[in-house]
């Protein structure tokens, strides 16, 4: 069985290594959130009335 020549090795290399590059960009860019808006961000104070 004949061995790939160390030249097809480094592009083979290469090859995934622009592949994992392309794709940990793409799941970056593409996962957006959802803005939220001011109103939900404020906490609402609610007052707890203890029973003894």
């Amino acid at each position: 069985m004949p061995q790939m020549s160390p030249l097809s090795w480094w592009l083979l290399f290469i090859y995934f290594i622009m592949l994992m590059i392309l794709f940990s960009i793409m799941n970056y860019y593409i996962f957006f959130y959802t803005p939220q808006s001011s109103d939900s961000m404020k906490s609402e104070i609610k007052s707890m009335n203890w029973k003894w």
